[in-house]
C-alpha cells in the first residue's frame, strides 16, 4: 500500500468513526459533547443546582441581573455563557482560573429576586457567592437610600 492510500484509508476511518458517534448519540448529545470539548458546557452547572447557595434579593429581576453581572465584571470574572432561556450566567472565576460557576435568576415577583450559585467547586462557589451576595446586597442598600432620599425630598418640597 502506498502513501496515498494509506492517507485514504484513515481518512475513510475517521469519517466513519464520526459517522458512528453522530448516529449512536443524537444530536443534542453531540451538541453537549462538543460544547464540553470546547470548554462552553453548563450541564455540570445545572446538574449541580440542588446543592446551590441560594439568595433572594429585594428587586426586581433586571436590576438584580445588570447589577450581577457588572459585579462579576468588577471581580474579574470571565463570562463564557449567557443563557436567557435557562436564566443562566455562566462563568469562570477568573481568565486564569477557568472554574466553572453557574449563577441562575429566577424572579420570585415584580420586586424580588432569587439567584443560585452553582459549580463542581465548593471553594468556587463559596468564594462567587461571597463576593457577588455582599456587594449586590451593599449596592441594592445604597440604591434604596437614594430613593428613600429623593422620596423624602419630594415630600418636603410638597
Amino acid at each position: 500500500m502506498n502513501r496515498k492510500e494509506g492517507r485514504m484509508r484513515k481518512i475513510r476511518v475517521i469519517a466513519l468513526l464520526v459517522y458512528s458517534v453522530i448516529a449512536f448519540w443524537g444530536c443534542a448529545r453531540l451538541k453537549e459533547t462538543l460544547k464540553c470539548l470546547a470548554g462552553i458546557s453548563t450541564q455540570a452547572l445545572e446538574e449541580g443546582r440542588n446543592k446551590a447557595i441560594i439568595r433572594t434579593f429585594d428587586c426586581d429581576y433586571h436590576t438584580c441581573y445588570n447589577k450581577t453581572k457588572e459585579i462579576l465584571r468588577q471581580i474579574g470574572a470571565y463570562v463564557y455563557v449567557e443563557d436567557t432561556k435557562k436564566n443562566l450566567v455562566a462563568i469562570y472565576v477568573s481568565q486564569t482560573d477557568t472554574t466553572p460557576v453557574g449563577l441562575f435568576f429566577k424572579e420570585q415577583d415584580l420586586n424580588h429576586t432569587q439567584i443560585e450559585i452553582s459549580s463542581p467547586s465548593s471553594y468556587a462557589k463559596e468564594f462567587i457567592s461571597t463576593k457577588v451576595f455582599l456587594t449586590l446586597e451593599k449596592e441594592l442598600s445604597i440604591l434604596k437610600e437614594g430613593e428613600g432620599r429623593t422620596d423624602a425630598q419630594e415630600e418636603s418640597s410638597s
